[in-house]
């Protein structure tokens, strides 16, 4: 860890980045690691791919992220956060891999190893609890903007603390973070309290979707770009849901399948087309080792992968994998 502390106190003009479709760890430490950065007078520019979520952008600073990246020329430093692997930042994977030092900070227990300098720990429940403990070591003040941002990605990186990943650890940061000005009233209220009618239209259409295997093991939920456009909504709008899936009595794993075709237009019934496969389980199956099969990665219990394929030929593939579970 001093290697890297010293690493980003020599850095000037640092990109902070993390996965496409973020959700509240990845947002939350990406914020928290520009609020860290700008307190030790650094040029930071903050990128990522997809729109940020509605519910997320309450957080300080979240107007300033950027969602394109032309040139690695004016970056001294990059900071790649909650990613196993580099590609998961999306279309400027290359880019980024061009900035002389790639700083790797991340929680996934199949992270590549990527970058010239890795901070990885897959015991920490959310890559926020691991900027915790950097920014301690870095005796980086714990202002309520930035405690923050570390409550929201513990917050839902654990599932309001009821994922296996939430330990004594989890609850003492969060303490601290309240200690430091977090409301915890509030920041659940813009995580879980407000959704738009589109988005509740859209819950429906996703429910509708589901399929159990024959063994009632396996939940399978689709998101189509057609969904999306039938409601209004768009494809932050998703997070969370595969949670549905896995909540039904018996399942051992649930799968989100979502079509990421690009623009408005939807795929067509049989047609071969991007997807993002989510996977979660009870804790008894290793969906990382399924994911990693299909060249994704994750966590035991919360894994992905992305695939070209048609969803008819995805679902026969994960059913037939997960046939014994």
């Amino acid at each position: 860890m001093d290697h890297l502390i010293q690493r980003l106190n020599n850095s000037r003009n640092v990109l902070v980045t993390t996965h496409v479709s973020p959700d509240g760890d990845a947002i939350g430490s990406l914020l928290a690691m520009n609020l860290a950065l700008q307190g030790k007078h650094k040029q930071v520019t903050l990128y990522n791919e997809s729109p940020i979520p509605a519910v997320y952008r309450f957080l300080p600073l979240v107007h300033s992220v950027i969602g394109k990246l032309n040139s690695a020329a004016p970056f001294d430093t990059a900071v790649v956060l909650d990613c196993g692997d580099l590609t998961r930042v999306g279309e400027a994977a290359s880019i980024i891999d061009q900035i002389p030092e790639v700083i790797n900070i991340d929680h996934h227990i199949t992270n590549t190893r990527f970058g010239t300098c890795q901070l990885i720990d897959v015991q920490a429940c959310a890559c926020t609890e691991i900027l915790y403990q950097l920014f301690e070591r870095m005796c980086v003040p714990f202002t309520r903007e930035l405690a923050t941002c570390i409550y929201t990605g513990i917050l839902t990186d654990t599932g309001s603390f009821r994922f296996s990943n939430t330990s004594r650890t989890t609850f003492q940061i969060c303490e601290n973070m309240v200690a430091c000005g977090v409301n915890p009233f509030q920041v659940a209220q813009h995580v879980y309290g407000t959704y738009s009618l589109g988005r509740i239209k859209l819950l429906n259409l996703a429910l509708d979707s589901i399929e159990i295997s024959e063994n009632g093991k396996v939940s399978l939920m689709a998101l189509t770009r057609a969904m999306l456009n039938e409601t209004g909504t768009q494809p932050e709008d998703t997070d969370g849901m595969i949670n549905y899936a896995r909540r039904i009595q018996d399942v051992k794993i649930a799968v989100l399948i979502q079509e990421q075709t690009n623009g408005n237009a939807p795929c067509c019934a049989g047609q071969r087309c991007p997807y993002h496969v989510s996977l979660r389980s009870d804790g008894s199956v290793d969906v990382a080792a399924i994911a990693a099969i299909f060249g994704g990665g994750g966590h035991q219990s919360a894994a992905g992968f992305s695939i070209e394929s048609t969803l008819t030929e995805i679902k026969s593939q994960i059913l037939q994998m997960t046939e014994s579970t």
